[in-house]
């Protein structure tokens, strides 16, 4: 998959007269970043990823990437941006032995104002490992020729001036022959681009970057629930490894006290992946022995913990505190540079149990090519086009996560504002009404599942649901049927 970072670029033998070579650099071999990556390919003659690690071949664990652990969650709002940048891949997922899982009908949830019901389809989520979507969606970008991968590379800084970016520093080596990699691992050498994507993550120093050009500190917020998250894999009894549905716990962050949830889905070859997790002081532990006991005793309903309860674990527990959300307002800059662009965690990351990370990431991706489109490559002002456009479905997931974790003890140092509450006190009502009316449920998927923006809660036709409240009465538990009770006790597989 490696390429030199000297070599292979289409610059020689163009003939005089043609035009300018059209390039990028992409910052990250992560999701996000194959998939700005994607978009790029359709303007610049060469797009390069700078990657500080190897990428694996195939699905397995990719380094410096300790969420990959745990639930992953792909809402249909994210597949269907995916799939327009990378088409077919959906079907390669299912063919791999992901699940696409029909959203209300194959959920069973607990929300903070009773069980949702289960209506009839109206979106999907692709669950699978994140190794395994990894792997998949990786193979079909790299495979582009337009695409070159510089593998155990680092970014050093930006080159350039506060008014435009023309390139990156970046330390690393050619030769990928270990024998040589000792003499080459400090070189250093600058790629020009037209445009440079930080595509980094949470590592993300872009901030540093700009200051080091002259531009002022981006605006920045944070909202940390203090949350830390446990997962184990289990092997799925026969009978529950085809339509078996989503199970899920969540917390309720307006009670006062540390919020716990867990949520199991399946995953490919007939496994459970069970993520438990809790915020400030009420985090469970990486100790085996406490896996079950928090999923039976720590949830505000034990159905997860009594169909692990006998269940088979094929891994150990893996823990994970890295949970913050944190966003940068690049959009915002009074400046901003030419020919630099922040996505993905890098811009803004957030709690993960909202499982929005990777469809905000594709979602994004279809936002810069769009953008492109529209404008042109190369006009000017296009780098503040971009940043203001990726915010876009930046928004949605930050307002969703944001809007229910800044209620945990500890979250801010000023706690909920005002508009919080008021928000709060709404979504509340609406979640309650949404226990016994599809439609009002429907909005809500509309929004969890980023197809649709959070305005659809505003219409006048659900502010009147909410006043009228449920139509039907709550549940009293789970809405399992026999067939799928039966299966917590069938192990005989």
């Amino acid at each position: 998959m490696t390429a030199s970072p000297h070599s292979d670029h289409p610059t020689a033998d163009r003939p005089s007269g043609a035009r300018p070579l059209r390039s990028a650099v992409v910052l990250g071999g992560s999701l996000a970043g194959l998939l700005a990556a994607r978009a790029l390919v359709e303007f610049a003659d060469v797009v390069t990823v700078v990657e500080r690690d190897v990428l694996p071949d195939g699905p397995e664990r990719r380094k410096n990437l300790p969420q990959a652990q745990h639930v992953h969650t792909l809402w249909s709002g994210g597949a269907k941006a995916m799939e327009e940048l990378v088409p077919g891949v959906t079907g390669l997922l299912a063919e791999a032995g992901a699940h696409r899982v029909p959203l209300t009908k194959d959920m069973v949830a607990l929300s903070s104002q009773g069980w949702f019901r289960r209506w009839d389809e109206s979106h999907h989520m692709i669950l699978c490992s994140r190794d395994l979507l990894d792997a998949t969606v990786r193979a079909q970008i790299l495979g582009d020729d337009r695409i070159k991968l510089v593998e155990r590379a680092e970014a050093l800084g930006l080159d350039g001036t506060a008014g435009a970016v023309t390139g990156v520093r970046v330390r690393g080596h050619d030769d990928t022959d270990a024998a040589n990699a000792d003499a080459d691992a400090d070189a250093e050498y600058t790629l020009p681009a037209d445009l440079v994507v930080d595509a980094t993550g949470r590592a993300s120093r872009a901030p540093e970057w700009l200051t080091a050009l002259g531009l002022p500190e981006p605006e920045v917020r944070h909202v940390n629930s203090g949350l830390a998250y446990a997962s184990r894999v289990f092997r799925a009894p026969e009978n529950a490894r085809h339509g078996f549905p989503i199970l899920n716990v969540q917390a309720a962050p307006r009670d006062g006290r540390p919020g716990r949830s867990g949520v199991m889905v399946p995953i490919e070859d007939g496994r459970w992946m069970v993520t438990l997790s809790g915020t400030r002081g009420g985090e469970p532990t990486s100790d085996e022995g406490d896996f079950d006991r928090f999923a039976t005793e720590g949830l505000r309903h034990p159905v997860i913990g009594e169909f692990i309860a006998d269940a088979e674990p094929l891994t150990g527990v893996a823990f994970t505190r890295t949970t913050a959300n944190r966003r940068y307002y690049y959009e915002r800059s009074r400046q901003w540079p030419e020919g630099f662009l922040v996505i993905g965690d890098a811009l803004a990351a957030y709690n993960p149990i909202y499982g929005h990370g990777m469809s905000v990431a594709a979602q994004s991706a279809v936002a810069l090519r769009d953008v492109i489109r529209r404008q042109g490559w190369g006009t000017p002002r296009l780098a503040r086009a971009l940043q203001k456009a990726v915010a876009r479905p930046v928004n949605a997931a930050w307002d969703l996560a944001t809007g229910q974790d800044v209620f945990f003890p500890g979250a801010t140092e000023t706690g909920p504002t005002l508009r919080d509450r008021i928000l709060a006190a709404y979504v509340d009502r609406l979640l309650y009404t949404a226990t016994g009316n599809g439609r009002i449920a429907r909005r809500f998927t509309d929004v969890s599942s980023l197809e649709r923006g959070a305005h659809v809660l505003l219409a006048p036709s659900v502010l009147l649901a909410a006043v009228i409240g449920p139509l039907k009465p709550q549940l009293t538990g789970p809405p399992l049927t026999d067939d799928e009770w039966k299966a917590a006790g069938d192990r005989s597989s």
